[in-house]
C-alpha cells in the first residue's frame, strides 16, 4: 500500500511600512531564505511592501504562493492606527504638519495592508495572521535561540503602543508579563538626541554609538532631567520637552535651553561638546538597560536573556548587559530591528499558534541569494572585463596574501547575510594591523566619517589571544576588549572591538580566507566592514559588487573564485567617485 507524503507546511513572514522591509520564509519550522527588500531596489532602508524579497524567498524555495499554508505580517495596523490618531490629538497642535502628512499614507496604503499582502500574493487563499510588534520581536530571538527557557527583552522606539516588554520563554509558547507604553520610549529618547546630533534618526544612531567614545559623559545630569530611570528599570520622559513625537524640529529650542548649544547641522564639524552628548546618551542608555535586565533577572530568576528590537543592535548596552545583569548567556537575534520582525511572525505561527515544538536553532545568518560562477561569469562578459579564475587551492592563498600586501578586497561569496551587518559574505576586507587602513577604508573607499570604527573579524578558535570575551560572537552584537597592540585598525579609542568571531562550520570558506591570512602573517584578525559606501545597501548581486567596486578605491574584487584586478578594469570603466549628500547615512 502506498504511503501518503505529508504536505510540508510553508510560512511567510513579512514587515514592512515603517522601514526595512523584510520576508522571511520558514518550512516545517526551518528557516529556508530571508531577505530585506533594500538589498533588491537598491534604496537603503526601503519600507515599501517586500514585493522583490518576497519573490527571492518563494524562487528560493521553488514555490508558489498557492503552495503557502500561512502568511503572517510583523504587527497590528489598526492598533498602530489607533495610537498614532490619539497621541495627534493628545498632543495637538504639535504635529499638525506631519499629519496632514501621514494621514494620505495610511489612509491610502497602510490600513490595508491586507489587501496588499493578497494582491502581491496571487493564487494565495490561506489565513493572514497579525502579530503584535513586540511579540513578534520577541519571538524572534527566542524560538530560535539555544535556549529551552529564557527570559525576553525587547526595546526599540515603539510598535504599536509597547515601547519595550519583558516576558518568558519556555519550550514553544512566550507570555510577556510587562510592558512600557508610548510615548515612553528609550528608542525614541535615544533617536531624538541621535537627530540633534546631526545624524539621521532612525537610520544612523549606530553613528552616535561609534562616537561616544571620543566624548566624555559630561551630560549625563542634564539627560536625567530629560529622562527618569526608575528602579524596576521602566522609565519616564520629561514632558515638558517631549510634548508630540511628529515634529522633530519641535524639540530643538527646549533641547538647546538644557545643553547650551543649539542642533548640529548635518554639514557642520562634530565638536568635542557633541562627543561629550554622544557619549552622555551612552552612558544614560548602557544604564536604563543595565536596570532593566537585573530586574528581570532578579524577578524570573533565570540564567538566559533573549533580547530584540532596535535598541538591541547597539552592542555597547548589550555587552554591559551581558557584564552587569546577572544573566549568564544572551542571545540577540542578528536581525534584531524591524526586519527581524518577519522572522518573530512567522515562528510565532508555527509554535505559538499551530503549537509544533521547537526543533530549529539559528547558527548563522547567511539565508540571502547565491550567485554561482556561472552567473558570475556571464555578468562579466556583459561588461566585458576580464577577470582572473582561480580554483580554491590557489584563491584564498592569493587573496590572503593581497591582504598582507596592504591592498583592500571586496569580497563576494555564497548567500547573502540575513540583518544589517557584513559577515563575510559581503564584505569589504583589508589588513588590521595597518593602522592607516581604518583612514583609507573609511574616507576613500567607504566615503564616511573618519571616527566610524571597523570590526574585527577573527577565528573563533583564536579570539581569547586577542579579544577579551569568552563565548562565540558571530554577528558583531557585542563590543570586547581588545587584548593586543598588533590590530589597531580594528581597535577603537576605548581599545575595544566590535567583535566577530568566525566559525569553520558555519562560514567555511571565510574562515579559510582568514586561516591562509594567519599562515602568512601570524595574525588571526582582519577589518571587516561592509560591502556598500554611504547610502547604499550591502551589495546583493555580482554587478552590485562590480558597480561598487568601480567606484571606490578598492584594490581587488574576488566574485566566487573570481579575481579582478583594478589596475585592469579601470582602463575601461575609469574611476569615478559617487555623489553622496551630507545627509547620507
Amino acid at each position: 500500500m502506498k504511503q501518503e507524503t505529508k504536505n510540508p507546511i510553508y510560512i511567510l513572514g513579512i514587515s514592512c511600512f515603517y522601514h526595512d522591509s523584510a520576508v522571511v520564509l520558514i518550512k516545517d519550522g526551518q528557516l529556508i531564505a530571508a531577505a530585506q527588500e533594500e538589498r533588491f531596489t537598491r534604496k537603503k532602508h526601503d519600507d515599501s511592501f517586500p514585493a522583490k524579497a518576497v519573490e527571492y524567498c518563494l524562487k528560493e524555495a521553488g514555490i508558489t504562493p498557492a503552495n503557502l499554508s500561512y502568511v503572517a505580517f510583523y504587527d497590528k495596523p489598526l492598533l498602530k492606527f489607533e495610537r498614532i490618531v490619539t497621541s495627534f490629538i493628545n498632543s495637538w497642535p504639535h504635529g499638525y504638519k506631519t499629519w496632514l502628512r501621514a494621514m494620505p499614507v495610511w489612509l491610502k496604503e497602510k490600513l490595508w495592508t491586507k489587501v496588499a499582502i493578497s494582491k502581491n500574493l496571487p493564487g494565495y487563499n490561506g489565513p493572514i495572521y497579525f502579530t503584535e510588534h513586540h511579540m513578534s520581536h520577541a519571538a524572534s530571538s527566542f524560538f530560535v535561540s539555544p535556549f529551552k527557557e529564557a527570559a525576553v527583552l525587547t526595546v526599540d522606539g515603539v510598535g504599536e503602543w509597547a515601547t519595550t516588554t519583558w516576558g518568558v520563554g519556555k519550550e514553544n509558547k512566550i507570555e510577556l508579563k510587562k510592558e512600557i507604553h508610548f510615548p515612553e520610549s528609550l528608542g525614541l529618547f535615544y533617536s531624538i538626541l541621535t537627530y540633534y546630533l546631526g545624524f539621521k534618526p532612525n537610520s544612523a544612531e549606530y553613528k552616535v554609538m561609534g562616537l561616544a567614545p571620543y566624548g566624555h559623559p559630561k551630560y549625563v545630569e542634564v539627560l536625567r532631567n530629560l529622562i527618569k530611570i526608575y528602579a524596576d528599570g521602566s522609565f519616564a520622559l520629561n514632558k515638558k520637552v517631549f510634548k508630540g513625537f511628529y515634529e522633530l524640529g519641535g524639540f530643538e529650542k527646549a533641547l538647546a535651553r538644557y545643553f547650551g548649544f543649539e542642533k548640529r547641522k548635518p554639514e557642520d564639524p562634530l565638536e568635542q561638546k557633541h562627543k561629550d552628548l554622544a557619549a552622555s546618551l551612552q552612558f544614560i542608555t548602557n544604564e536604563a538597560m543595565v536596570t532593566m535586565a537585573k530586574h528581570i533577572q532578579k524577578e524570573t530568576g533565570l540564567e538566559n536573556l533573549c533580547m530584540a528590537g532596535g535598541v538591541a543592535l547597539n552592542c555597547v548596552a548589550s555587552s554591559e548587559v551581558l557584564k552587569k545583569s546577572g544573566f549568564k548567556n544572551i542571545f540577540i537575534q542578528p536581525a534584531a530591528g524591524d526586519a527581524g520582525g518577519a522572522l518573530g511572525a512567522a515562528y510565532y505561527i508555527w509554535h505559538q499558534v499551530l503549537g509544533n515544538s521547537r526543533d530549529f536553532v539559528q547558527k548563522h545568518c547567511f539565508y540571502g541569494p547565491e550567485f554561482g560562477d556561472e552567473q558570475i561569469k556571464i555578468m562579466l562578459d556583459k561588461k566585458e572585463v576580464v577577470a582572473e579564475h582561480l580554483a580554491d587551492e590557489w584563491l584564498f592563498n592569493r587573496v590572503a596574501q593581497l591582504i598582507a600586501d596592504q591592498k583592500v578586497i571586496g569580497w563576494f561569496q555564497g548567500r547573502m547575510e540575513w540583518g544589517p551587518r557584513s559577515l563575510g559574505a559581503r564584505s569589504i576586507l583589508a589588513d588590521a594591523r595597518n593602522k592607516g587602513n581604518w583612514q583609507r577604508v573609511n574616507l576613500k573607499i567607504k566615503f564616511r566619517e573618519s571616527f566610524r570604527p571597523f570590526a574585527p573579524s577573527v577565528l573563533e578558535e583564536d579570539s581569547l589571544e586577542y579579544f577579551d570575551f569568552v563565548e562565540p560572537a558571530p554577528y558583531m552584537l557585542f563590543t570586547a576588549k581588545v587584548k593586543k597592540d598588533d590590530v589597531p585598525a580594528v581597535t577603537h579609542v576605548d581599545k575595544t572591538a566590535r567583535l566577530q568571531t568566525v566559525n569553520q562550520e558555519t562560514n567555511p570558506r571565510y574562515h579559510r580566507l582568514i586561516s591562509e591570512f594567519k599562515k602568512i602573517t601570524g595574525c588571526p584578525v582582519i577589518i571587516n566592514t561592509s560591502f556598500n559606501v554611504r547610502g547604499e545597501p550591502i551589495v546583493c548581486t555580482p554587478e552590485d559588487a562590480f558597480n561598487t567596486f568601480i567606484k571606490t578605491d578598492l584594490d581587488f574584487l574576488v566574485l566566487g573564485n573570481y579575481l579582478l584586478d583594478k589596475k585592469e578594469v579601470i582602463k575601461k570603466y575609469p574611476f569615478v567617485p559617487p555623489q553622496i549628500s551630507s545627509s547620507a547615512d
